[in-house]
């Protein structure tokens, strides 16, 4: 066989990788890029703060649209509920900032039992057989309950 048809080793083998591990490279390299422009990441503050910002992107947002039917006068009447409901809102966050922090939390425990409720509910109706060759209800099978549904136990 001569050098010119012979097939390169093993160690001159392309690395099946490499793409993957460059484009890896260069979003790491971007997000980096982007990070040190904005001076700093931004991490979410607390429940208060966070709920402050959505207050007044709220109120930005509705107090900038321009309602083409409407007249100067319902503007100003917008401008103005948007004003009063912001002046009242933000004192409350202000003062109490650690009841928003627990309505965070609490929220977010009800979203978990909400979860943990449903899945495992789909896991008893998504097994299927009984195991003596009887199937469990699932859809459009009649249990028997009225409607054909069954009851979800949230205890």
């Amino acid at each position: 066989m001569s050098e010119a048809t012979e097939r390169p080793g093993p160690a001159a083998e392309p690395d099946p990788d490499a793409w993957e591990r460059a484009c890896a490279e260069d979003l790491a390299a971007e997000k980096a890029r982007r990070r040190a422009q904005q001076g700093h990441e931004q991490q979410p503050g607390t429940a208060a703060e966070e709920l402050r910002k959505l207050v007044d992107a709220v109120a930005d947002k509705v107090s900038s649209l321009q309602l083409p039917l409407a007249g100067e006068a319902v503007q100003g009447a917008v401008q103005q509920v948007v004003a009063q409901a912001k002046a009242a809102a933000l004192p409350v966050i202000e003062r109490n900032p650690e009841v928003f922090d627990h309505l965070a939390a609490a929220g977010s425990e009800l979203l978990a039992a909400c979860r943990a409720a449903v899945h495992g509910h789909e896991q008893r109706w998504t097994r299927g057989a009984t195991g003596e060759g009887t199937e469990r209800p699932g859809p459009g099978k009649d249990d028997g309950a009225a409607g054909g549904s069954e009851r979800i136990d949230l205890d």
